[in-house]
């Protein structure tokens, strides 16, 4: 473990005005508070602390960063407080250290709904001091370096987690190098065998080529001597991941790969690093394609360097990065550059950006947007490359990869976006689903009266363009979900005993932050609400109680005190061949005798019950869920609907499962008699020419 006086020498290396005394009783504090405690490998806990804010001192950050990262777990793992850290050190690092330990306790992996509540929560921490996450990302490198001590079921979960979210984010912040470094220690627990095998075949190459880096290194400083260019020339093999990535991405074996050697020419100034360029594209045939000049068109993050890719020694394909000083600062510590300090004052480095413009240019228009489009809209932003292409009057447009005419003309304007019916890509007619490459020229043909079609959200790739295409369509479609949603509503209310009322509808839509009434009917329409959900927030009490009042059906063969349910796996109607399964504390599961369940309970016999459903006609509240296909056009759902309650079914809750440009497929959960019931439905509802295909819905794993 790095002691005091070591951690304040390299702050003092890149800071000499660091004030050593808050540094000095951070670290004593933080020991004091850990004392006892011990990390997975048995080293003392406080350890993990000093070696973030280790890790931290690379990036050059200032004190309260290296300060938060000693007290990053103080307040989570200790008896420590936010109002202690804040009397001792200051308001500044409390929110700091609180904005870690909240960061800490968010699950960034499992159910999509909470994955992207919880990402939302992350942005939010990031907007308010994005220090916060370079804390949190200095703290995840340590702990993967560390990795092997723990389970292995929890390897897998961090490693996962870290390949899909925190390596991203990094990559996201211009910090390509822990980027770089977080997916090669994931990628070593994730698939050892592919990252060992890849090693082996750098160290066979090495055999049969020599030291490939140093001969081409050489070669690149004596094209740019022979120019007179003054640069410092560094090249080095790929990351074993990178390698394998491009090697699933172009379904090639390693021996066809190219360009698995990357170099940098570091120059002194601008105009050295097109000279610089000009001198290895003479020397060496450039790749086409394979050129981006983002000193001309920096990425959001502040990046600038020229990428060019080149045939060079024995026609191997290398990569070049050309970039000054500055540049290459920018590109190795990204956004947290902001903070970086050299020799006691804060960097001034004009290609540096400002973390609060970056935050708002990643999370512009996020609050529009619902948890599944946030969610969606964050992982492109994270994950994209970009393109940039131009408007007929020469304005640049940065879309992700992939960006087509549609996505090029929402990011100038959402009515643009939306009156769009055609594009010309260099002055050529193209499809709107056009895959637009960088230089390309775009423009945009709109209509008066045009509305965006359904079929876009499967061409489009921004989030912004998803986001507007669906606010759109909801307008759109506003009237009819309205009227669908009255009906489902008048239904569910009806099924307890209630009559839905406009001030019922106003109160819940005050409840849940909407609008007004018809926004609540309008989203339960279209299915982001259920009629459930609304009728729980109301009337609590009858909600929780449902099911025990629907349970309360005639059952030949038990006591007349044993209570019952119905078992969610089958959902046994009237008329099917029952039997009881008992359970300790919770009465008898009522299954249908065909339930693929009941072969978990073969070999008890001691708990099977022999039961029947009574004779006579039974009230329409027995639930089962049923999948139907139907056809996507304007009131098939309407009529579909209307059907089922033509029926005598009512509808209890539905859900989109599936939205394709020509059908849907959702699932409905009605209320029945009996089994006759049942076959009376599905027979009325496969008759009908809208609907490809219905069945009953029997899930084995959902459990009593």
């Amino acid at each position: 473990m790095i002691d005091v006086q070591d951690l304040i020498a390299l702050v003092r290396n890149y800071n000499p005005r660091s004030n050593a005394d808050l540094i000095r009783d951070a670290y004593e504090y933080g020991m004091r508070m850990h004392e006892g405690q011990f990390r997975h490998s048995g080293e003392p806990y406080f350890s993990h602390p000093v070696a973030v804010a280790a890790i931290l001192t690379e990036m050059r950050l200032d004190d309260a960063t290296i300060v938060t990262a000693l007290l990053h777990d103080t307040i989570e793992d200790t008896r420590s407080t936010w109002a202690e850290v804040s009397e001792l050190f200051g308001r500044e690092i409390a929110d700091l250290v609180d904005g870690v330990t909240k960061l800490t306790n968010l699950q960034l992996s499992g159910a999509q709904s909470k994955q992207a509540e919880n990402f939302r929560k992350l942005f939010m921490a990031m907007s308010r001091d994005l220090r916060v996450i370079l804390v949190k990302l200095a703290d995840r490198l340590h702990n993967m370096r560390t990795i092997k001590s723990m389970r292995p079921d929890k390897q897998g979960q961090k490693a996962r987690e870290t390949m899909d979210i925190y390596a991203p984010l990094a990559g996201r912040m211009g910090m390509q190098w822990m980027r770089e470094e977080l997916e090669d220690l994931a990628f070593k627990v994730l698939n050892p065998e592919a990252r060992n095998s890849i090693i082996r075949r750098f160290v066979s190459l090495q055999k049969e080529s020599g030291d490939v880096i140093s001969q081409i290194t050489s070669d690149i400083r004596h094209e740019l001597e022979k120019q007179d260019i003054e640069a410092d020339v560094f090249g080095r093999a790929k990351k074993p991941f990178s390698v394998w990535r491009k090697m699933q991405e172009k379904q090639l074996a390693f021996s066809r790969l190219s360009d698995i050697y990357g170099f940098r020419i570091i120059t002194r100034s601008d105009i050295d690093c097109y000279r610089a360029l000009g001198a290895v594209h003479q020397r060496w045939r450039a790749v086409p394609g394979r050129f981006k000049d983002y000193i001309s068109q920096p990425k959001s993050n502040g990046y600038r360097s020229i990428h060019t890719t080149v045939s060079g020694r024995d026609g191997k394909r290398v990569e070049v990065q050309i970039r000054t000083r500055q540049m290459h600062e920018v590109a190795e510590a990204g956004v947290a550059a902001h903070w970086a300090y050299r020799d006691g004052v804060r960097t001034v480095n004009p290609f540096a950006v400002d973390p609060a413009e970056w935050i708002d240019s990643l999370t512009d228009r996020f609050g529009e947007e619902d948890h599944d489009e946030f969610l969606e809209h964050v992982k492109l932003e994270m994950y994209s490359d970009q393109v940039f292409c131009f408007t007929p009057k020469g304005d640049v447009i940065q879309l992700p990869r992939g960006g087509t005419p549609i996505d090029f003309a929402y990011a100038i304007h959402t009515r643009l976006g939306n009156s769009c019916v055609g594009a010309k890509v260099d002055g050529i007619r193209v499809p709107l689903w056009t895959r637009l490459k960088n230089g390309q020229s775009v423009e945009i043909i709109a209509a008066t009266g045009q509305r965006p079609q359904a079929t876009w959200l499967d061409i489009v790739v921004t989030g912004r363009a998803k986001a507007a295409i669906r606010r759109s369509l909801r307008e759109e479609d506003r009237g009819r979900f309205i009227k669908l949603g009255a009906e489902l509503a008048r239904v569910a209310f009806e099924h307890v005993g209630r009559r839905v009322t406009d001030k019922a509808l106003r109160t819940a839509a005050k409840q849940m932050r909407l609008a007004d009434s018809d926004e609540l009917l309008a989203r339960i329409g279209s299915a982001e609400l259920s009629a459930q959900e609304v009728l729980a927030l109301l009337y609590p009490e009858l909600a929780n109680h449902q099911d025990e009042v629907d349970n309360r059906r005639p059952i030949a063969g038990l006591e007349a005190d044993t209570s019952f349910t119905r078992a969610p796996c089958c959902s046994p109607l009237p008329g099917e061949r029952i039997v009881g399964i008992t359970y300790r504390g919770k009465g008898v599961v009522i299954h249908a005798i065909d339930c693929p369940a009941l072969a978990d309970f073969e070999d008890s016999p001691d708990r099977w019950i022999d039961l029947q459903w009574r004779e006579g006609r039974h009230p329409a509240a027995y639930s089962l869920n049923l999948n139907l296909t139907i056809r996507h056009d304007a009131g098939v759902l309407g009529r579909i609907c209307t059907l089922i309650g033509v029926q005598g079914a009512n509808i209890l809750d539905l859900e989109f499962l599936d939205r394709k440009p020509d059908f849907y497929r959702l699932r409905i959960e009605v209320a029945l008699r009996d089994r006759e019931h049942l076959h009376t439905l599905q027979t009325a509802l496969e008759a009908e020419s809208d609907v490809a295909q219905v069945f009953r819905i029997r899930d084995p794993d959902l459990k009593p």
